[in-house]
């Protein structure tokens, strides 16, 4: 028995009844307004077009819109479309290659950067800069390279990142640079003995099977690939935007990689399931954990993991309801991704925003994106998540609203309030039968039943309906029935009991 310290009609029932594993929901509403933000960034020629994918829990949502390119001729965007990832290459390419290596005891994250490339300085400020520094942007490098002077290969990229002066102290100040990702990228390709995109699409791409995701994308794939910018006289289609990348020969740690939105969402499955995907283990939960908690030195307010954002002026994507917790990162040619492992939520939005003359934007799009995304979720309180981060001050504007949120706590709490800011301590081990109705919501007005089907080790068995059932729909007798939406018995308490 639970000792009844609230009231919340719960009933722990004995009966042996087949486990449920019911779709969730999308709020086609949120869903429809995504639609809206982004055609109407489209008419103000924000970007050409876009595609997008919000899934939680095997509910997937997955459209594509406007145009994929616009000159030489117009082409329409495809759900298949293929985009220049830009800087979500280096969550996706530089990030998981080194994090396998370490997984492996190949590359030690606090073992200095000159360790595995020689040349980059052994003495001097630079050779106290570790892998750990370059993976949480902590090295006091600037953010890139000049590209003013033509130059190529990865050789001379780091060659100059060897001789480039530190903008600040190794360690005392969050600058996001592309230097740090090209050299993860070097020391993966060293350590491997392989380029970094053979070694990506052998240990990741291929058993994830991310068909379309790569460098350099082949000549047969290049009329899905969405154009960027015109540069030089030329169309870029299937050759990288990122000037430095593109310098290098188009592999690079922290730009170059090609990817779908359904290669994506693979990915992030993978991430939401601690490493592994339909079977095939990419990498180790403790890796993954590590990769996407806080890494960043306590004397940083922005907060960030090996290569994922987490907490800082770049969490545009998180909008006003992701918790502090869940992990991003966004592309300067239109991507972004957020990932919630508390709710297992995450969308993509990819797009060409540069295409044709680089005037576009989305940094507007992906907060509003981020935040109507959240709000499709109707089975999980995004407010109440006890185990979140707590939250620090940044400037940006989004990160006060966000906390405003957090803090905007009722001062009186029904049952199901109770439970769950105690993290359904009292049920977990259980299983549960639920007395409910409409009137059985929390007092963010969540449904009982989702919260409790969403709860940690917690098993929701059956419903019962009290007078005129468990919707409030019925003016008669009730019969026994199977909940259509939850896939849960429902066992009627004003019929024959």
């Amino acid at each position: 028995m639970i000792t009844p310290r609230f009231v919340l009609p719960i009933v722990v029932t004995l009966a042996l009844l087949a486990p449920v594993h019911a779709e969730r929901v999308l709020d086609k509403t949120k869903l429809h307004a995504i639609d809206t933000a982004i055609e109407k960034a489209i008419e103000e020629e924000k970007l050409p077009g876009a595609v997008v994918w919000v899934e939680h829990g095997g509910t997937i949502y997955n459209k594509a819109y406007g145009n994929r390119a616009l000159v030489p001729a117009e082409e329409e965007m495809t759900k298949d479309t293929i985009f220049d990832a830009a800087s979500v290459t280096k969550v996706v390419a530089g990030t998981p290659a080194m994090m396998i290596l370490v997984e492996r005891g190949k590359v030690k994250l606090d073992e200095p950067v000159h360790t595995y490339i020689p040349e980059f300085g052994a003495t001097g400020d630079k050779a106290t800069i570790t892998v750990r520094h370059l993976l949480t942007h902590v090295s006091g490098l600037p953010p890139d390279v000049s590209t003013r002077n033509i130059w190529q290969g990865t050789e001379t990229a780091i060659k100059l990142a060897a001789e480039i002066p530190l903008q600040n102290p190794v360690g005392a100040k969050l600058v996001y640079s592309d230097i740090n990702l090209f050299l993860v990228g070097e020391i993966v390709a060293r350590v491997s003995g392989m380029p970094l995109n053979e070694f990506c699409a052998k240990e990741i791409y291929q058993p994830l099977k991310m068909v379309d995701t790569g460098f350099l994308p082949p000549k047969e794939k290049i009329p899905r690939v969405a154009p960027t910018e015109m540069t030089d006289g030329v169309m870029l289609r299937g050759v990288v935007h990122d000037p430095t990348a593109r310098l290098m020969g188009g592999v690079a740690g922290h730009a170059g990689l090609f990817t779908t939105t359904a290669d994506m969402a693979r990915y992030c499955r993978m991430l939401l399931n601690l490493g592994e995907l339909e079977g095939v283990r990419i990498m180790k939960p403790e890796t993954v954990k590590m990769m996407t908690s806080v890494q960043t030195p306590t004397n940083i307010t922005a907060r960030r993991g090996f290569g994922w954002d987490i907490d800082s002026p770049f969490s545009r994507p998180r909008g006003e309801l992701f918790p502090l917790g869940s992990y991003g990162h966004t592309g300067f040619t239109g991507n972004a991704v957020w990932i919630d492992p508390f709710s297992k939520t995450f969308f993509i939005f990819l797009s060409n925003r540069v295409h044709p003359d680089g005037k576009g934007s989305t940094v507007p799009l992906y907060g509003a994106v981020g935040t109507l995304a959240a709000e499709s979720v109707t089975d999980f309180d995004f407010a109440m998540v006890t185990n979140a981060l707590p939250p620090v001050h940044h400037t940006r504007e989004a990160s006060a609203k966000k906390n405003e949120v957090s803090n905007d706590v009722p001062s009186v709490l029904n049952g199901i309030d109770v439970l769950a800011r105690d993290n359904f301590a009292p049920l977990k081990g259980l299983r549960i039968g639920l007395i409910t109705n409409p009137t059985g919501r929390n007092c963010r007005r969540y449904p009982t039943v989702d919260l409790l089907r969403n709860a940690p080790d917690v098993q929701v068995k059956a419903l019962f309906g009290p007078e005129h059932g468990i919707y409030g729909n019925f003016d008669e007798p009730v019969s026994d029935s199977v909940d259509e939406r939850t896939g849960l018995p429902v066992y009627s308490l004003y019929g024959k009991r």
